[in-house]
């Protein structure tokens, strides 16, 4: 009789752990397809032009590979590394490298380059006068409140030859406070956001404004056309790129979208769709 208890418990113990095996199995098993679900779906924040526009041309390539890209359209300049950073989105697309390295001094953020994609040359627009050069003294400027730009503010007037900075500063780490002459006593006005600087256009505040590509294009603008001076491409330190985590550039997912981005496509895709507003980044 103790034989035969000690059997069915026996039997029991095997049976409940076999149960609880096989339920971890299939516990594993549903997280397992849902990571790999989860890793099939590219999530990248970005600006609304022309950094979605570019990343709706290759929604269908990614499909074609089992690639969900998921669009989040974001319209100012803070919130997507900080969305990067907490891991809410898996990338993002919207800054050059000025840009980036300061937020990451500033705000300590863990973000590399994972690749380059297109080149938004940024350009002044006046109602009131034809060229730099017709600015007169005292001019106001309108620009944005964005540090990591001030150099860039600055290589348009340093060109023309109204500005010169101090002994040994690079252009693109430039400050308004690495103003060593200043031909007509130009002013900067960087009391605004820059998504708000075509309405000071629209506005006809200042002299003259000066506007990144992206929110140009969004009212309208053509910084080709339009623009009293524009920013060359030669040398220029302000391509935009596909942004990650550190340590996640060679992630499968990341190394697709860089790949479809990167393709002779979106080059002309960019050529043709906005006439030198933005020009294809070369590789």
């Amino acid at each position: 009789m103790k034989k035969i208890i000690y059997l069915i418990a026996t039997l029991t113990i095997v049976f409940v752990l076999g149960a609880c095996s096989n339920e971890d199995s299939k516990d594993s098993g549903q997280q397992s397809d849902s990571g790999n679900k989860e890793d099939k779906k590219i999530t990248v924040g970005a600006s609304p032009a022309p950094h979605a526009e570019i990343l709706e041309q290759v929604k269908p390539v990614l499909e074609e590979q089992g690639y969900e890209l998921d669009i989040k359209i974001i319209n100012d300049y803070t919130t997507p590394n900080k969305l990067l950073d907490a891991g809410e989105i898996d990338a993002n697309y919207f800054q050059h490298t000025p840009y980036l390295e300061k937020e990451k001094e500033n705000k300590g953020y863990k973000i590399e380059v994972a690749g380059n994609v297109h080149l938004e040359p940024m350009a002044v627009y006046s109602k009131k006068y034809d060229s730099l050069e017709d600015l007169p003294e005292g001019a106001e400027v309108f620009v944005s409140n964005n540090p990591a730009e001030e150099g860039r503010f600055l290589g348009f007037f340093v060109e023309a030859g109204l500005i010169t900075l101090k002994d040994g500063v690079e252009l693109k780490d430039a400050t308004f406070d690495d103003i060593k002459e200043n031909k007509k006593n130009i002013k900067f006005n960087n009391k605004q956001a820059a998504e708000f600087l075509p309405k000071s256009y629209d506005n006809d505040e200042g002299d003259a404004v000066i506007i990144n590509s992206n929110f140009a294009l969004e009212q309208g603008l053509s910084p080709k056309n339009d623009s009293i001076e524009l920013e060359k491409p030669e040398d220029n330190p302000y391509v935009n790129f596909i942004a990650v985590q550190e340590g996640h550039k060679d992630d499968d997912k990341i190394k697709a979208l860089v790949d479809a981005l990167q393709s002779e496509d979106v080059e002309k895709f960019i050529d043709q769709k906005y006439d030198g507003a933005v020009i294809y980044a070369e590789q």
